[in-house]
């Protein structure tokens, strides 16, 4: 899709915070909807790939500590982990999770549904574009006291 072109001047004068969650409402929206085809929200997306990156490693105080900031609409986790054990993807042994096969399928069912999304939101941006724009939202968050490095 082309984009009008508009001076450098009348660009810079734009509000970031309306753009920054125009696209916000855009980008989770279209992510949210691809989750509840597999009756998934965005915290059963984060447990599920923090638990396969690191099996044994995640107590439920410890994501919920890690995921918690990222969480805009008052989740309750153990909700969360509660569903995705109920549904046989994840165990927990001494107080960790692990991922079972069938939560891995899920899990890759998910990502799935999402990699046309992902393809969609960067139609067009050029990898250094979208580094640089990253760049800049992380400026921004760090200069109104966030935290501006990656998630870990």
């Amino acid at each position: 899709m082309a984009l009008k072109e508009y001076p450098q001047e009348q660009l810079a004068a734009q509000p970031i915070g309306a753009w920054t969650g125009q696209a916000y409402r855009l980008v989770v929206g279209a992510i949210r909807a691809q989750l509840a085809v597999e009756d998934l929200t965005q915290p059963h997306w984060w447990t599920l790939n923090h638990v396969a990156a690191a099996p044994g490693r995640w107590t439920r105080p410890e994501l919920v500590a890690r995921l918690g900031p990222y969480d805009d609409l008052g989740t309750d986790f153990d909700d969360v982990f509660d569903d995705l054990a109920d549904r046989g993807w994840t165990t927990e042994t001494d107080g960790t999770m692990t991922l079972t096969a069938q939560g891995e399928a899920g899990r890759q069912r998910a990502r799935e549904r999402g990699l046309p999304v992902h393809r969609r939101t960067l139609d067009g941006i050029d990898t250094a574009d979208f580094v640089t724009t990253v760049n800049v939202l992380r400026r921004i968050v760090a200069n109104l006291g966030g935290d501006g490095d990656l998630p870990g």
